[in-house]
């Protein structure tokens, strides 16, 4: 039978559908065959960006008044879709209601948005193709569909790997493409555990965590694990005492539900990914989430504290703006013009409360959820402390948004900065591939799927001051060393006797480097250890310089990223030997660097 190609485009539309829908559901139709062995994440690598932290004043903001009738109805309407989260508050802001209203600066732009909540991603997947469809099909601005969408940036390889698979069949240019960063998750997201995880981190060993498993705030929990060497458990169906475990989440509400109601299974229990022929009944101890899933946990139970989250992990979560490619070309004033309204949104929302004010009467009008009002958004967008159910202080919330300058620093358009919305993509997207590979069989390169050239067109339309790319950069003066976040044993190699690095060395200084630049809510303590070889008055001025050796490489790599007052280096020696000095093989290990991640206060 031979079928038209416009029955072959609806064919494949259904595919995709149907393709997407099991995507989200895969954790709970997939079936067990084999029992996965628990890993240690590997090291994540990301740079900083500290450019997004709050109180950052780049200057005075005009305040734009809030309507809810269209302002600009004249133009194209540009459909855009979004979660509720609060790092879109620049971004809401500037469009003044869920359409752009009179006098916004979206408006004043010429960009007639209209902002639509969705929270499930296969959703926003399925309204790019249909989006995408239309436009191949000779429709220079489809009705159908979305013309943008913003995600969690640590979650973009996954968004973008099958969406692309299945855009390129629609020819040549449609793929998807991040072309602008409005803003961070600063605290929001999170893993919530007992606070003696957060003090001794081998407590989390055995525990049994509800979360969306491959999410960003998973991610969260899997960069602690990694930069602590223990073990998660990928697979869902059984437990392992050893590592942490998991069970799957419709969302970040049902997330936290799960640890309100005591949500609990018996699982077969495993030991180096083999099973014991044991049973364990294990109740959820733990969640990952954000607000307001923190929210919930605190008011509903308690018991609770963030173990880790965005606050020091800052650089790891941007919210991420997708577009379809082939659109965006034929319309760059109108994306352009967007990224800087964008943009000036958030500058008014980082320095003049009231903008904050009316941006979160808009988040209310936009998000709908029940009980949460203009009050609730904005509370939550700063961050607070509170006491949760049983007396205790918890953190809940926090997001930041971006100015013009706060996103050039993201994208490593400032010279000395590294590029954070680049290597969130790749390093998310491998440590989803390196555990489940028949989701995520390759990454794209970063290059392929980012395009910063309309930030750059928006950037030469209202160039932000030297003042404003100072105040955009992380400072590290007067910060303290508070709570343990990781510590770690890197096996980097220098040459006997010297503090040099051998050849070896240079692909785990990068991944070291990138590491360390993630956790940019963190003062890095550095720990130079030497083997037994030579006397004491000699090893520990060895120790000393090659501590500095590594400070010294991870301020050279990203001076913006790594600012003074940020690393610590620390000699100890011979001391606190790892392996046997009897042997090479043992004193190699000896000469070692320890890398210990603080928080800051």
């Amino acid at each position: 039978m031979h079928i038209k190609p416009l029955g072959k485009l609806v064919i494949l539309i259904l595919i995709v559908g149907a393709a997407i829908g099991i995507w989200r559901s895969w954790s709970k139709l997939a079936p067990a065959a084999a029992d996965k062995n628990s890993v240690v994440p590997g090291k994540v690598s990301l740079p900083s960006n500290d450019a997004v932290s709050p109180g950052s004043d780049t200057g005075g903001a005009s305040v734009v008044p809030v309507a809810l009738n269209p302002g600009c109805a004249d133009k194209p309407e540009v459909r855009f879709l979004g979660y509720a989260w609060n790092a879109q508050m620049g971004l809401l802001y500037a469009n003044g209601g869920p359409q752009a209203t009179p006098g916004s600066l979206m408006c004043k732009r010429g960009v007639n948005l209209k902002f639509i909540r969705q929270d499930d991603n296969g959703k926003m997947q399925e309204a790019l193709v249909a989006f995408a469809t239309q436009l191949s099909q000779g429709n220079p601005n489809p009705d159908k569909g979305a013309h943008f969408c913003a995600i969690m940036g640590d979650g973009s390889a996954a968004f973008l790997s099958g969406l692309n698979t299945t855009l390129a069949r629609l020819g040549p240019g449609y793929s998807a493409k991040i072309v602008d960063a409005i803003g961070y998750s600063h605290g929001e997201d999170k893993l919530m555990g007992p606070a003696a995880w957060k003090t001794n981190p081998t407590a989390a060993r055995g525990s049994f965590v509800a979360g969306v498993i491959r999410d960003g705030d998973w991610n969260i929990a899997q960069k602690w694990l990694g930069d602590n060497g223990i073990p998660t458990n990928p697979d869902e169906k059984t437990y392992d005492p050893n590592a942490m475990n998991w069970v799957n989440a419709s969302d970040y509400v049902d997330a936290a539900q799960k640890y309100v109601a005591g949500y609990a299974e018996d699982r077969p229990v495993v030991v180096n990914g083999k099973r014991t022929g044991e049973t364990k009944h294990i109740v959820v101890n733990g969640c990952v989430t954000w607000t307001p899933g923190d929210v919930t946990v605190a008011e509903k139970k308690g018991g609770l504290v963030s173990v880790i989250s965005t606050r020091e992990y800052s650089s790891q979560m941007p919210c991420a703006v997708i577009g379809i490619d082939k659109w965006m070309q034929a319309n760059r004033p109108t994306v352009e013009a967007m990224i800087q309204a964008i943009a000036e949104g958030g500058q008014a929302v980082k320095t003049n409360p009231d903008a904050l004010h009316k941006a979160a009467g808009v988040s209310a009008a936009v998000y709908h959820d029940t009980g949460s009002d203009a009050a609730f958004w904005e509370k939550y967008y700063k961050g607070v402390q509170e006491k949760d159910a049983t007396g205790v202080i918890v953190d809940l919330g926090g997001s930041t948004s971006s100015n013009m300058a706060d996103t050039l620093v993201s994208f490593g358009l400032v010279p000395g900065s590294a590029d954070l919305v680049s290597a969130t993509y790749s390093v998310f997207g491998s440590l989803v591939s390196s555990q489940y590979p028949e989701l995520l069989r390759s990454v794209a390169p970063a290059s392929q799927v980012i395009d910063k050239s309309y930030l750059m067109g928006a950037s030469k339309r209202n160039a932000p001051t030297p003042t404003a790319i100072a105040d955009a950069k992380p400072v590290y003066a007067k910060r303290t060393a508070k709570n343990l976040v990781g510590h770690r044993v890197w096996d980097i190699h220098f040459n006997p006797g010297k503090a040099s690095f051998t050849p070896d060395a240079q692909k785990l200084l990068n991944q070291l480097a990138g590491d360390l630049l993630v956790a940019s809510g963190t003062v890095v303590e550095v720990h130079g250890y030497t083997d037994s070889q030579g006397s004491q008055s000699t090893s520990l001025p060895l120790s000393q310089a090659r501590a500095a050796a590594v400070e010294h490489y991870m301020e050279s790599k990203a001076p913006v990223n790594f600012p003074a007052n940020r690393i610590h280096a620390y000699a100890h020696g011979d001391a606190n030997p790892v392996a046997s000095n009897a042997t090479p093989e043992g004193r190699q290990k000896n000469r070692r660097v320890e890398i210990v991640l603080k928080s800051v206060g």
